[in-house]
């Protein structure tokens, strides 16, 4: 397997802690320094069916946004299916699976000047079928940067059971990065992280500033989440979701949280509740209701409708009861799509405001 590619491999304390924000940051950062950076991502566990082949979707966005001239196959080499744990549990096949990662690794640094790994997870997702983050990283001879969530004790905690799994593996950690920081913490955060993590002999390589586009659902994608029917032409579609209502009051008591940012989620049938949300609605300013989901495909009448499609915030209507849409919408993980241009643009000024590329260039 190649071995003078530089790389590095981007883990994680937990799911969601921040791996492809850091990546899809990172990849523009160290592309200031190296013309052609690869990526790749060994294992992943969510993915799409492109031309038959199961593809992860973060490497989807990779390519999308970077144009890595490399076979979507090769950087997604394993995509972990339903069937894919119990299958290797009656036949394990892992040197099979061990040859699959290194020759896709081999195409992918291929005239490559660097290339970025990124995980799927803490340091031991994937240990029931012999393939970790720890061992795979292993195998790609890659030191590691973990990410981890914004906090002092707890981070510091998490990051220390995935140290051991990784010093196990004898697999070297470059340092820390700590996302999702509040703005009013950032710099006890950083002073204490880095004390904390310089006990257990790592470094703090960045801590980045928490950005509510970054977490927060927008109108589009809980339509997509919902495969809900849009009932009016607002002007966008991207308004973010700050706070969710269940509108299962009277009228007048709703009005109360009719605020802006907020997506209000009630009964089809609840043409009270809608008509006092069509009042509350300023069509001058910009400070208003994210939206609303109808619920239980209960359409409204034919007058309340002709109402809906003049307001000015979506409106959605969804198959599923009220207790359903809003527990969807609270599990709702939050992805980048090739498509945020906004929040690509921002990611990449996080990354290189506030992550010390030097030291882990200077590391590798």
């Amino acid at each position: 397997m190649n071995i003078s590619t530089p790389r590095v491999f981007i883990a994680a304390t937990r799911q969601n802690d921040g791996k492809t924000t850091t990546s899809l940051g990172l990849i523009a950062a160290l592309q200031r320094h190296f013309p052609r950076v690869g990526y790749i991502k060994p294992v992943g566990q969510r993915f799409v069916e492109i031309e038959e082949q199961k593809i992860d979707e973060d490497t989807v966005l990779m390519d999308s946004v970077y144009r890595m001239n490399c076979p979507l196959v090769d950087m997604s080499p394993i995509a972990v299916e339903p069937d894919f744990t119990r299958k290797y549990l009656q036949a394990a096949n892992n040197e099979t699976l061990i040859k699959k990662i290194q020759q896709a690794f081999d195409r992918v640094a291929w005239e490559k000047d660097f290339v970025l790994c990124e995980g799927s997870g803490h340091a031991g997702v994937g240990s029931v079928f012999d393939l970790s983050n720890a061992q795979v990283a292993k195998i790609l001879g890659a030191k590691v940067i973990i990410v981890t969530r914004g906090g002092i004790g707890k981070p510091i905690d998490e990051v220390c059971l995935n140290q051991a799994l990784f010093e196990k593996e004898g697999v070297e950690i470059i340092g820390v990065i700590v996302n999702k920081v509040l703005d009013t913490k950032v710099d006890s955060v950083t002073d204490f992280v880095r004390r904390g993590l310089r006990r257990k002999g790592l470094d703090l390589l960045g801590v980045i500033p928490h950005q509510r586009i970054l977490s927060n659902p927008t109108m589009e994608l809980i339509r997509d989440e919902l495969r809900a029917e849009l009932l009016n032409t607002p002007d966008k579609l991207h308004e973010l979701v700050d706070d969710v209502v269940v509108g299962a009051m009277g009228a007048h008591n709703a009005m109360d949280f009719f605020k802006p940012g907020v997506l209000l989620i009630t009964p089809g049938d609840r043409e009270d509740i809608v008509l006092a949300a069509c009042t509350s609605l300023d069509p001058q300013s910009d400070k208003r209701m994210a939206g609303i989901v109808l619920t239980g495909n209960l359409r409204p009448s034919p007058a309340v409708l002709k109402i809906i499609r003049v307001m000015p915030i979506p409106v959605l209507l969804a198959k599923q009861d009220s207790y359903e849409v809003a527990s969807k919408v609270h599990d709702l993980t939050v992805k980048t799509r090739p498509n945020d241009a906004e929040k690509i643009s921002l990611i990449r000024d996080l990354i290189a405001a506030n992550v010390d590329l030097e030291k882990i260039l200077k590391s590798l």
